[in-house]
C-alpha cells in the first residue's frame, strides 16, 4: 500500500511538472491563414472538445492595424490561447489591445487567460451576466473532457468594454464595427466583428458552416436576426465553426434552411399532438446528411426548439 501511495504521488507530481512546463515554456503557434490583408483566421477542428484537441474546435480571428491588434475569441483552453498569441507574434510585434469574445461558450472564451495585463476584453452587454451564471458550470462540465490540469488554468474573464448595440474600435487605419445582436439567437449575447477596411466579417457562432448549428438561445430569435445580419456590408465571412471562408451573405443559406426546417418540423409535430420524446427523433431529419456532428447536436436542438415553440 505504501508503495502504491508513493507511486500515485509520483504520478501526480509528474503531471504537475508537465503542466507547469507547458505553462512556462514557449507555446506552439496554432495554424493561421491570411484571409485578407491584415486579417487572419485560425480554423478549429469540426469536432467536440477532447483532451487530444485541447478544446481547439472554434474559429478564431486576428486583426492587425497600424498601431495594435484585436483578437476575436481565444479558443477552448488556455493552451490554445497561448498558441494563438504565439501565432500573432509570428506576424507582428504590435500589442494586442483588444480581446473580443463573440459569446460565452467555452470553446470561444477558455483561452482568455493567455492574454495578460494591458488587454481590454470586449463583449455583448449581456456577456458578463451570462458568464456569471454559467462560468462555474462550464468549468465543472468540461473538467472531464479537457482534464483537471487544463481546467485549472482557465479563468472566467468578463468584458469591461460592453457593446449595447453597435460600436467602433480603431486599431490605427483599421476600423472594426462591433454589433451586439438581439433578441437571443445562438445565445443571449451574440456579437459580430466587421473589419470595415477589408470587408471580412468574423461572425462568431451566428454563422455555422459544415458543423451543424447549435441552438442555445432561440430558434425564432435566430431566424429573425438572419435578415438583419445579411445586410452587414461584408465581403466574406469567417464562421464560428467550419473550416472555410465563404462569400457574404450567401454563407447564410444552409444555416437558414436548417433553422427553418427545425422550427417547421417542431411546429408540425406540436400541432399533431406528438409528445416531446417521440417528436425529437423526427425533427429536422431531412438535414441529417448535410451537416457534420448532426447526431451530437440535433437532438438537443430539436428539444430546445420543441420546448420553445410549444408555448407560442
Amino acid at each position: 500500500m505504501r508503495a502504491m501511495n508513493a507511486l500515485a504521488g509520483l504520478v501526480i507530481a509528474l503531471a504537475a511538472a508537465v503542466s507547469a512546463a507547458r505553462a512556462d515554456g514557449p507555446a506552439r503557434p496554432v495554424s493561421i491563414e491570411a484571409v485578407a490583408p491584415g486579417d487572419y483566421a485560425h480554423f478549429g477542428e469540426v469536432s467536440v472538445t477532447t483532451r487530444e484537441n485541447q478544446g481547439d474546435i472554434a474559429n478564431l480571428g486576428i486583426i492587425v492595424g497600424e498601431n495594435a491588434v484585436a483578437v476575436v475569441d481565444t479558443g477552448g483552453s488556455v493552451e490554445v490561447g497561448r498558441g494563438l498569441l504565439a501565432a500573432i507574434r509570428r506576424v507582428t510585434d504590435k500589442p494586442v489591445r483588444y480581446v473580443i469574445n463573440t459569446h460565452e461558450h467555452p470553446d470561444h472564451v477558455f483561452g482568455n487567460a493567455a492574454f495578460g495585463p494591458g488587454v481590454t476584453f470586449v463583449g455583448h452587454h449581456n456577456l458578463p451576466e451570462e458568464l456569471a451564471k454559467r462560468g462555474e458550470y462550464y468549468l465543472n462540465s468540461f473538467r472531464e473532457a479537457l482534464g483537471a490540469a487544463a481546467i485549472g488554468e482557465v479563468k472566467i474573464i468578463p468584458p469591461t468594454l460592453l457593446v449595447d448595440t453597435e460600436t467602433t474600435l480603431d486599431l490605427g487605419g483599421r476600423r472594426l464595427r462591433l454589433t451586439a445582436w438581439s433578441p437571443a439567437a445562438h445565445t443571449n449575447c451574440d456579437l459580430t466583428v466587421l473589419d470595415e477596411t477589408t470587408g471580412v466579417l468574423f461572425a462568431g457562432d451566428l454563422v455555422f458552416m459544415q458543423h451543424i448549428p447549435v441552438l442555445d438561445g432561440s430558434v425564432t430569435g435566430w431566424l429573425s436576426v438572419l435578415p438583419r445580419l445579411a445586410k452587414l456590408p461584408a465581403r466574406i465571412v469567417v464562421p464560428g465553426h467550419g473550416r472555410l471562408v465563404a462569400p457574404w451573405p450567401q454563407a447564410l443559406e444552409d444555416e437558414r434552411r436548417y433553422l427553418t426546417t427545425l422550427a417547421a418540423d417542431a411546429r408540425r409535430l406540436i400541432a399533431a399532438g406528438v409528445p416531446l420524446a417521440q417528436a425529437v427523433p423526427q425533427i429536422a431529419q431531412s438535414e441529417r446528411g448535410r451537416w457534420k456532428l448532426f447526431d451530437d447536436y440535433n437532438p438537443r436542438n430539436a428539444t430546445a426548439a420543441f420546448s420553445e415553440l410549444e408555448w407560442e
